[in-house]
């Protein structure tokens, strides 16, 4: 009888146990992001709560009117904005610019099948809008939608942002499924006390071409375009 007694394993299930450990890393490792995305939501939305309405307002304020003194928003024709929750910025003075100086103007529904957010078309703030999923308000259905690639110029909210680009969301990945079908101008929208040194990155996490805070207009990705 053979003795088999320390011998070596076969090439196959050598390579099935460097595969078994590498998956097991990258579980591991994507489990450390997680928590380090949670601890730091955490950690911002404690900051904002600190934010009396008095200065979210003025704070809102300011930065609008930073951004409609850039040419990239005033040559955009066709924008996807939001409507604010109260921890973000308030950005209604941009969805009446956008309205009174012609642009199309869309804002991000929730579609239940596909399971994504689509752009769709806003004509009237009071009767194109009403709660939607996830108690954010959003287009009517009857609103018409407007394909992601037309969009000229978009303003994403979120939790956190790095001053590179990187944005950290509510966890669910439906911004960044939507902004990974976007062609045009990519901008974050924060309070100052938004930004913060480092996100945690994930494969599908979507790199930002520009930062808005009250502050700044500051231009993120080295591949955005420069105006």
């Amino acid at each position: 009888m053979a003795n088999t007694h320390g011998a070596s394993q076969s090439p196959t299930v050598q390579a099935k146990s460097r595969a078994d450990s590498t998956a097991g890393a990258g579980a591991a490792m994507n489990e450390n992001v997680r928590e380090q995305k949670a601890a730091l939501r955490r950690r911002v939305r404690n900051e904002l709560k600190r934010f009396s309405p008095s200065d979210r307002l003025a704070a809102s304020t300011q930065a609008c009117s930073r951004l409609q003194q850039e040419q990239i928003w005033r040559e955009a024709q066709i924008v996807l904005l939001y409507a604010p929750l109260s921890s973000e910025l308030d950005v209604e003075a941009l969805l009446r610019d956008a309205l009174a100086t012609g642009k199309t103007l869309t804002l991000p529904r929730f579609d239940p099948e596909s399971q994504c957010y689509v752009a769709c078309q806003v004509l009237d703030l009071t009767e194109d809008l009403r709660p939607g999923r996830f108690g954010i308000v959003e287009p009517r259905a009857n609103c018409l939608e407007v394909p992601l690639k037309r969009l000229d110029f978009i303003l994403a909210p979120g939790v956190a942002f790095t001053l590179d680009g990187r944005r950290l969301g509510r966890g669910k990945g439906f911004y960044d499924r939507l902004l990974s079908f976007v062609r045009g101008i990519k901008c974050g929208s924060a309070f100052d006390e938004q930004i913060v040194d480092d996100i945690p990155a994930e494969p599908h996490d979507i790199c930002l071409d520009y930062i808005l805070t009250p502050t700044r207009w500051r231009r993120a990705c080295q591949s955005a375009v420069k105006k």
